[in-house]
């Protein structure tokens, strides 16, 4: 657990990369004594938050930025630095799954919090018919198929999606790929559903007919790519080769089976999957169906992301990107989950 003031001296160190102790005091919104200050940035030391460089007068803090993966962080603060100035983990860094395998993602606290609510799903579809389930899930599948191409860029709106979905009727003044990106998220989406009984273990090739389904049609090389990948926003460079992007959707498959967590299973594999960028396109919308494959799987309630707003959800994933942080993405996790289970069956 931090601190509120220990957060804002993360956040002050994360925005000016290297800085000395008198700097560090003049950004604080509420200033204290240099002693005190000292004795908290020795505490972030010794949790490993920072690190220390230099002696005397040219002692300056810098991050850990090994050793941030659970922090809170305040994105809006961090975002107000320069793509260019950020101090990020630039290349992809194997040791995450090392790092996701000795920590929970979810505390006893916030773990209650989506049982309690799955409870609250699992009781509400008890009482639908089977016709009733069906119309309810439809509504989460075009929502669900709109959002998530929304968050990439597609330009429908819902009513137009609805139009698309259920009678195949396409929007003027937009294009077929864009519909065709539609389109293949209602045949994953429902993929998913009716196969969700073999997400129990998940697996490369499992991954790989989800995003099959995503890109189909629309001129996205098949399996792994085989070519570098830039993401537009940040400096941070996904894995270089196929025999690297193996090896980590290997490690990714092995830490998903080794959870005991559902949700933390779906919630890794959501951010790990969007992380490791293993396809030429369509990575992030495989990411996000193949989590709630894992949540169908085990009789939880899908997340249809239709109340987040894209900016705010891409900016959770680049903090992951940048800092292998999770905590933004946690925080979108768990308010879309509440969501789901509250406006849908």
């Amino acid at each position: 657990m931090q601190t509120k003031r220990e957060l804002e001296i993360v956040g002050i160190i994360l925005q000016n990369g290297s800085i000395a102790i008198s700097e560090i005091q003049k950004r604080l919104i509420n200033t204290v004594s240099i002693p005190t200050l000292n004795r908290e940035l020795a505490n972030l030391k010794k949790k490993g938050y920072i690190n220390a460089e230099g002696k005397g007068p040219s002692l300056k803090y810098t991050i850990n930025l090994r050793n941030l993966s659970t922090v809170k962080l305040d994105q809006e603060v961090y975002f107000k630095t320069e793509i260019d100035d950020r101090r990020i983990i630039e290349k992809f860094n194997m040791n995450v799954f090392d790092r996701l395998k000795e920590i929970d993602v979810f505390d006893d606290s916030e773990l209650k919090f989506l049982n309690d609510l799955n409870e609250q799903y699992r009781g509400k579809i008890n009482e639908l018919s089977e016709s009733q389930f069906t119309k309810e899930f439809e509504r989460l599948m075009i929502e669900l198929s709109w959002k998530s191409a929304q968050i990439e860029g597609n330009t429908y709106d819902l009513l137009d999606t609805e139009q698309l979905l259920r009678f195949n009727i396409s929007a003027n003044n937009h294009t077929q790929e864009e519909a065709q990106m539609l389109l293949n998220h209602k045949t994953a989406i429902n993929y998913t559903f009716e196969n969700r009984d073999i997400y129990e273990q998940l697996s490369i090739s499992k991954i790989i007919d989800i995003h099959t389904l995503v890109s189909q049609k629309m001129g996205i090389a098949k399996n792994i790519r085989k070519r570098v990948v830039r993401i537009t926003g940040t400096k941070y460079l996904p894995p270089e080769n196929q025999f690297l992007i193996e090896e980590a959707l290997e490690r990714l498959c092995d830490l998903v089976n080794m959870k005991q967590n559902f949700f933390e299973k779906a919630f890794l594999t959501i951010l790990l999957l969007s992380y490791i960028q293993g396809f030429e396109d369509g990575n992030k919308r495989t990411a996000r169906l193949t989590g709630n494959a894992i949540l169908m799987n085990h009789d939880a309630c899908p997340l249809s992301y239709r109340s987040v707003h894209p900016t705010e959800y891409k900016k959770a994933v680049l903090m992951f990107y940048e800092l292998n942080n999770v905590s933004a993405f946690k925080e979108i996790f768990m308010t879309q989950f509440q969501f789901a289970v509250e406006n849908y069956f």
